[in-house]
């Protein structure tokens, strides 16, 4: 099960999990998880979620929110990724890629990701087997290293994979690495997070370790049972995001290498990864998780806002960096 099962939730029952577009809320270099407190941290990031985001974010998240771009109300959750650029073969020169919607969102969503949080699969939730808990107040981590410089690193993390767009819902394979050709659609990036927690931390220095990922292959499928090192079994979040590649694919040489790069300077896909601070207000996003056979909204368990709404979320320019237009270096790579 990998692009083929997501494209077949979209067009036939579905009953397990939410699915949920949240619109852009901004890009700036500020990363509250690995770089808590420096304005501006190393690169460009691309953020969706709730208006608490900050360069240094602690605590319930859910309580200080009071707005969010995602259409699940109660989210004030911030998920956020590096940025796609792409580089000029002749001249070297850099231009932001835009983010597109995704397929079957709710109208008006803007950019952004397309968020899920699932308990086993899409076709089932499995809640009288595996019981699952939401993540608490304060909880943060990571998946993915721009670090990843190799084929067989990037094979490890399972579940971060690109795809070749030929259109919102015909994805085609999944890859490890940037496509090889134009994408007549974009280019599709997608992160799949870890499950297993180890009960304890709520962050690790790492961000990582205090999470343990049991999924073998690639796709929407169950994490295996969680070690006894890491024994609660928490959702299954997963960001899609797609970027609009297409305005650049008159200027990508026919036979010549890749042009997209990350914000982060790495000089192919294998870097790439993403962060999540989660935010939900109270027990909303425990009541979904535990609503059994239920796909996309949680079937009433939780509030829902139209994406105009949404769409008026904002967050202030808090390192006043220009990253609009041609550029000759990444922001923070000079």
């Amino acid at each position: 099960m990998k692009s083929l099962s997501v494209a077949l939730a979209l067009i036939a029952p579905a009953h397990a999990g939410l699915r949920f577009g949240c619109s852009s809320l901004t890009t700036q270099r500020l990363d509250p998880v690995v770089e808590p407190g420096a304005n501006p941290s190393a690169h460009l990031h691309h953020i969706v979620g709730g208006n608490a985001f900050n360069a240094t974010m602690t605590g319930d998240v859910g309580t200080r929110g009071t707005c969010t771009t995602c259409e699940m109300s109660e989210d004030f959750s911030n998920y956020w990724t590096a940025v796609l650029y792409f580089k000029h073969p002749t001249n070297g020169s850099y231009h932001r890629v835009p983010v597109t919607n995704n397929a079957a969102l709710a109208p008006g969503t803007k950019g952004g990701m397309t968020i899920y949080y699932t308990q086993h699969d899409f076709f089932t939730d499995d809640l009288k087997n595996q019981p699952i808990r939401a993540f608490p107040p304060g909880f943060r981590m990571t998946v993915g290293s721009p670090t990843t410089s190799t084929l067989d690193q990037a094979k490890g993390h399972i579940g971060l994979r690109y795809n070749c767009l030929q259109t919102t819902l015909n994805r085609g394979p999944e890859m490890v690495d940037f496509p090889t050709k134009p994408c007549p659609g974009g280019i599709f990036a997608v992160h799949h997070f870890p499950a297993c927690w180890d009960g304890k931390n709520l962050d690790s220095p790492d961000h990582q370790s205090h999470m343990y990922n049991t999924i073998t292959q690639d796709g929407f499928t169950n994490a295996p049972k969680c070690p006894e090192s890491h024994p609660v079994r928490m959702p299954q979040v997963t960001y899609e995001t797609v970027w609009d590649t297409t305005k650049f694919n008159s200027l990508w040489p026919s036979g010549a290498p890749n042009p997209f790069i990350w914000s982060f300077e790495g000089s192919s896909g294998y870097g790439t990864h993403a962060d999540y601070m989660f935010g939900w207000k109270g027990d909303s996003l425990q009541r979904a998780m535990n609503k059994s056979e239920c796909f996309y909204d949680g079937c009433g368990s939780i509030t829902k806002q139209a994406m105009s709404v949404a769409n008026q979320c904002t967050v202030p320019d808090m390192v006043g960096e220009d990253t609009e237009g041609w550029v000759d270096h990444l922001p923070g790579r000079a």
